[in-house]
């Protein structure tokens, strides 16, 4: 079954091609000439997720898969939220880290959580699929993988941050894999 994941994301090409195998045909946004910057101005984190899928299908008429995610923290009554990509007001991963820091300097409170929807659009027939992992925000950045918030978010019952991980031990617990299981599960249902 060819599909389309609509990101230019390479970090998110890579863990999600992990994840689909060998039954699926993934394309690309390149793959398919679609050099077009995708709408994320729906205010929620599944709602970008539709539009960037609903974008794909409507330009471009090949069932696609689209994702959006943020990092949800408590103390901050939910920010960076569904402008973590841009919290700081660039996608500079370094800077939203540091204001995400300095805004949680005086909370005891650190709890937060990794939240990824994706959208499917399989023939047009919109279906989306939601995972989650809760964690902690550390005091100080720790590890050189991974991206985005990474470095400053350790798993709740884990004494490594995702970028202290390997992208396999990533990949096994994070909030986009648990989205993408759910999606492949069906996915696989659909296969005659």
């Amino acid at each position: 079954m060819e599909l389309c994941f609509a990101t230019n994301n390479q970090h998110k090409l890579q863990e999600v091609s992990a994840q689909l195998g060998d039954t699926f045909i993934l394309k690309t946004l390149r793959d398919i000439g679609c050099q077009d910057e995708l709408p994320e101005t729906s205010g929620t984190i599944a709602g970008n997720s539709r539009q960037k899928a609903d974008f794909v299908w409507t330009h471009f008429g090949i069932s696609c898969f689209a994702d959006d995610s943020g990092l949800e923290v408590d103390a901050l009554d939910g920010e960076p939220g569904v402008d973590s990509a841009f919290y700081s007001g660039s996608r500079d991963a370094a800077k939203n880290i540091q204001k995400l820091l300095l805004n949680l300097a005086d909370k005891p409170n650190r709890s937060a959580r990794f939240v990824t929807v994706f959208t499917l659009l399989l023939h047009g027939v919109e279906h989306q699929f939601k995972g989650t992992i809760e964690g902690q925000i550390l005091t100080v950045p720790r590890g050189t993988g991974g991206f985005g918030y990474d470095p400053v978010f350790l798993p709740n019952g884990q004494d490594r941050t995702f970028a202290e991980m390997s992208i396999e031990e990533k990949t096994a617990m994070s909030h986009r894999s648990r989205a993408l299981a759910q999606m492949v599960e069906y996915l696989e249902k659909q296969i005659p």
